[in-house]
């Protein structure tokens, strides 16, 4: 029987190891992770643990025993260094993998904006440490600035703002998540976070943080104008973690580029975050940075390790929970797609619109309305089978 190392203990990971030993691989399993952490959950990050409404011990993934039960070799706290494909070994710090099977699985990083050497800021959110650091700071503090009105940065700022902080989002598009919810929905976000006293600066990006005394305490606008606050948090999205994979003989290009199975190079695979794979129905190579993607092409990797021959055609989804409020997203909102409002009405709060380019359909979204989306994505998923969407924007997006 083979072995199998899966680098990154995170949630594409666990699932890998979980669907080989669904699938009756009986080998051996190393899960190697570069945090301290056993495998947790990031969605609840930038809520429930920003807000401390949960402890960190509820993101756990797995209880202890479940892990032990899986007959899983785990090892934390050890950053993998360097990948040898051609013979399938893994270096880190203080030892030597090889295996016979590699799953990468190791995410993304955050992106982050330049400091002096030294300084104290600005916050991220990666991380469950990066979490607690930032509730510390929030805690702390009275004034925050969120540079950064993606999905990510509209959820931190939507939690502070419920913990009584002085809240402003800067970010250059005209309206939160406009890039990923249209027009429709990012102008209705922009009036929720307005209407619960954020402070939207958006239309210009931020050129610089500003320091004082060794910390960040505050902005540039490309205006000029600054801002300031007792905490800073950037927001810019994530680059996949493939610095480790230099010189591996993989091809990196906006992460592990991966055919239709997701397979980088013989018996390697990648999954999650760090994975762009090609996809049948987008005609191209995308890649996803979302939880329901992670656990879902795991799911499939492991299927293909085992033997099973399966390509990895999703329909991408995402949601976000910002105040009481509780977006879904499925297929992807084109920039100039035809809006359609199918069930609900927006002027209620609950709604499902339905996106088109040229009668075809790319996405659905539902305000409110979970089930309803659902019921409606089968459009995509015809679409999908008929090869007759484009690759999503933020999946095409060059590496920077």
């Amino acid at each position: 029987m083979t072995d199998v190392l899966v680098v990154g203990a995170s949630a594409a990971g666990l699932t890998t190891v979980e669907a080989l030993r669904r699938n009756g691989f009986s080998g051996r399993i190393t899960l190697l992770g570069a945090e301290s952490h056993a495998p947790y959950d990031r969605p609840p990050l930038s809520k429930q643990i920003l807000s401390g409404a949960w402890t960190p011990d509820r993101t756990m993934l797995r209880a202890p025993e479940i892990l032990s039960a899986l007959d899983v070799e785990l090892i934390l706290g050890e950053p993998a260094r360097e990948l040898d494909a051609a013979n399938r070994t893994v270096r880190t710090a203080t030892r030597t993998i090889t295996a016979e099977h590699i799953v990468i699985a190791t995410g993304a990083h955050p992106r982050t904006m330049p400091v002096t050497a030294g300084t104290r800021g600005p916050h991220v959110l990666r991380t469950l440490d990066d979490a607690l650091a930032l509730r510390a700071g929030l805690l702390a503090g009275s004034r925050l600035i969120v540079v950064g009105e993606g999905v990510l940065g509209a959820e931190i700022a939507a939690t502070a703002r419920d913990m009584g902080l002085d809240v402003t989002m800067t970010g250059p598009q005209p309206a939160p998540m406009a890039a990923q919810l249209g027009e429709l929905a990012s102008g209705m976000l922009a009036g929720l976070h307005t209407e619960r006293g954020v402070r939207l600066r958006l239309g210009q990006g931020v050129t610089r943080l500003v320091e004082d005394d060794g910390a960040v305490t505050g902005v540039e606008l490309a205006s000029g104008q600054t801002l300031s606050a007792d905490v800073v948090v950037v927001a810019i999205g994530a680059v996949p973690a493939t610095e480790w994979l230099e010189g591996s003989g993989l091809r990196l290009d906006n992460g592990v580029v991966c055919d239709a199975e997701c397979r980088a190079a013989e018996n390697i695979y990648a999954v999650g975050d760090v994975a762009r794979w090609q996809h049948a129905g987008y005609g191209g190579p995308i890649r996803l940075e979302n939880r329901t993607n992670a656990t879902e092409q795991a799911m499939v990797v492991a299927a293909n390790i085992v033997g099973t021959h399966r390509e990895y055609r999703p329909v991408p989804y995402f949601w976000t929970d910002q105040f009481q409020t509780k977006i879904q997203v499925h297929g992807v909102i084109a920039a100039d797609a035809r809006t359609t409002v199918v069930e609900g009405d927006p002027a209620d709060g609950r709604f499902v619109a339905r996106y088109e380019r040229d009668g075809v359909v790319t996405g659905v979204l539902g305000w409110n309305m979970p089930k309803q989306c659902r019921a409606h994505r089968q459009g995509v998923v015809d679409a999908l089978a008929g090869d007759a969407l484009e690759a999503p924007v933020t999946a095409r997006r060059a590496a920077s």
